[in-house]
């Protein structure tokens, strides 16, 4: 409770005013008592002129320990209200040091602990932490030379005890703030990157799709065209639809062209074309990630072997260069083994490697971090008609396992 409203107090400058203004009267009404109770006691003792003077110090010095929190720096706030507590209680002894005083005392401790040297001070981060440290035990030092010189003992015990504890809670209050904060923007980061990653797959989807789907449709249009061009004894009117189809499928191509060409990486440049990879490529694929990481990896194919849909030989590709990549970032060194198995109208791919496997209870890949390449493998997965699992493999390791259709289906 008492760490919350310090805190607040440092971190609210009209509060930490009121506070001190609160304390500074306080401070000045006990000197005013204490003056008054000192008169009555001295009267016809000692002169008057001495009396007086005794009392306005009191009262200078209950203000000099308060009124520094309301105007001064931390740093500065606390050196000072240190020193005139020093002097008040040298020259006064314990009555020299009033109770809203004592708690002056303590909240500037914390606040030179909370909010450390000035930032202008020209030094790093870590060297402001050490300054704030060494500055906080120095505060308590005229107190421990007060207390074993015996005057104003017990006043200057308390404060050697007090001050530096409210220093260091300020500093540990600060550090823990500090981590919180880290912490959260370490979360911000994570969900940042993991946005800009599922994107980045997605656009990187669409225009591999938009490479396969171009292919088909131009083929619809060439075919048209050939067919009305080449059939012999074509009414006109067959002519005409042979036509319209052709034009239909052209604007089509220009239309998708137009919506998903902004995804292409070559930005419109002549950039060169290569064909969209499959299957076939799997072994190539494979012996370049055998070449990369220096383990073992190896092709195994099961079942009469059939041509499958571009765009499912497409996502199949995908699918096993990703857990490739998975494998050799979260478990380099292990040895993978991808294998297709063709069936009636379906392919089973799967890729498993002996690593370490899955850490347990989480849906994360193998560094604990967000899946962002399993995201991607299952949206593959999905936008061929197929489906796609992760598992911890029998005997060890990591499975991925993907069920596609021979031709995809339909939404």
């Amino acid at each position: 409770m008492a760490t919350g409203w310090t805190q607040r107090l440092a971190s609210a400058p009209h509060a930490l005013a009121i506070a001190g203004t609160v304390l500074a009267l306080g401070a000045l009404g006990q000197a005013v008592a204490q003056a008054m109770m000192l008169t009555a006691v001295r009267a016809g003792q000692t002169a008057p002129a001495s009396i007086a003077g005794e009392a306005v110090s009191l009262c200078l010095f209950a203000l000099a320990i308060t009124v520094p929190l309301i105007f001064l720096r931390p740093a500065a706030a606390a050196a000072v209200i240190t020193a005139a507590s020093t002097v008040s209680l040298t020259v006064f002894g314990s009555g020299g040091l009033t109770v809203a005083g004592l708690a002056a005392q303590v909240i500037a401790g914390y606040r030179l602990g909370y909010e450390g040297v000035p930032r202008d001070a020209g030094l790093a981060g870590d060297d402001r932490r050490d300054r704030t440290r060494v500055l906080a035990c120095a505060l308590a030092v005229p107190f421990l030379v007060l207390a074993l010189d015996g005057r104003a003992r017990v006043a200057a015990i308390l404060l050697v005890a007090l001050v530096p504890a409210a220093a260091w809670a300020g500093i540990a209050q600060r550090a823990r703030g500090e981590a919180a904060r880290q912490a959260t923007a370490r979360e911000v980061m994570a969900g940042t990157l993991a946005d800009h990653m599922a994107r980045g797959e997605r656009a990187r989807i669409a225009r591999e799709l938009h490479d396969v789907v171009a292919h088909y449709i131009s083929m619809i249009a060439v075919q048209a065209e050939t067919a009305r061009e080449t059939t012999p004894g074509l009414p006109a009117a067959g002519a005409q639809r042979l036509a319209e189809i052709a034009g239909t499928a052209r604007a089509g191509l220009t239309e998708m062209r137009r919506l998903l060409g902004v995804l292409r990486e070559d930005g419109g440049g002549a950039a060169a074309r290569h064909p969209q990879p499959g299957l076939p490529q799997l072994a190539e694929l494979i012996d370049s990630a055998r070449e990369t990481s220096g383990a073992g990896a190896r092709l195994i194919v099961s079942g009469p072997v059939a041509a499958f849909d571009p765009g499912v030989e497409l996502a199949g590709y995908r699918i096993v260069q990703e857990a490739l990549s998975n494998a050799r970032r979260h478990a380099p060194g292990a040895a993978v083994d991808v294998e297709l198995r063709y069936g009636e109208g379906t392919l089973l791919l799967q890729v498993r490697d002996n690593g370490p496997g899955p850490p347990a209870g989480n849906g994360h890949d193998g560094a604990g971090s967000p899946a962002h390449g399993l995201t991607g493998m299952r949206e593959r997965a999905m936008a061929a008609g197929g489906s796609l699992r992760t598992a911890a493999a029998p005997g060890g390791g990591f499975l991925v396992e993907a069920t596609l259709p021979a031709k995809p289906e339909p939404a």
